[in-house]
């Protein structure tokens, strides 16, 4: 038996993850939080095979916690279920660690299928993300968001939700300081000068979503 993990911060998307998950052979809900540190105060104790892992959590972003993850419990198959594209997100997020990214877009049979797969111990690639990783690999440097360091891209991500720049800072558990120091090189490698263009150099690269469609996501 497979017992799942649910990180997500919407309550009727957890409980239609755990409908989903009751209904598949093999696998067991074994519950959820909308809360990120939930998650870390609790992995090293906990008897999951894997974690679904939202990227957008009522306290902090699920790049951190899949950071804190690498140390806390680097063995654990974490798949990223998001409303973020695929094409845009996959690369950086496999890097950090998850074994798979999937679009909320996504079939409930596929999301199945790829519980299935990490707990196996393999990767779980649509071909979305199979073309993004080739294209990541083929262009080099790739476009200028790519350049972003790990903690830069956290607070890119979260200037996108709307995060003002003390709310990263309490978030991410950095200075007032430190933060604005990221977000001027965040504008400095993204060719822009405040961070309403970065939201909309962010909408351009296919990088945010319609607010309207995030809700229904």
């Amino acid at each position: 038996m497979i017992r799942v993990f649910v990180a997500e911060d919407h309550a009727i998307v957890q409980d239609g993850l755990r409908r989903v998950l009751e209904g598949a052979g093999g696998i067991a809900f074994a519950g959820a939080t909308e809360r990120g540190h939930a998650v870390l105060d609790a992995v090293a104790d906990a008897d999951w095979d894997v974690l679904v892992l939202d990227l957008s959590l009522a306290d902090i972003s699920g790049l951190e916690v899949l950071r804190q993850l690498r140390d806390r419990a680097p063995k654990l198959p974490v798949i990223v279920l998001s409303m973020y594209p695929e094409a845009q997100y996959a690369p950086r997020v496999m890097k950090m660690g998850a074994r798979a990214y999937l679009s909320k877009t996504r079939s409930s049979r596929e999301l199945v299928e790829a519980i299935r797969a990490v707990a196996r111990g393999k990767r779980y690639i649509t071909p979305a993300v199979a073309d993004a990783l080739l294209e990541h690999v083929g262009e080099g440097e790739g476009p200028p968001h790519a350049r972003l360091s790990e903690r830069e891209y956290q607070v890119f991500q979260l200037v996108v939700e709307g995060l003002s720049p003390g709310d990263i800072a309490a978030q991410l558990n950095l200075s007032p300081s430190t933060a604005s120091s990221h977000l001027v090189h965040i504008r400095t490698k993204l060719g822009v000068r405040t961070n309403g263009e970065i939201l909309t150099y962010a909408f351009r690269a296919g990088l945010a979503i319609d607010a309207g469609s995030a809700k229904t996501s």
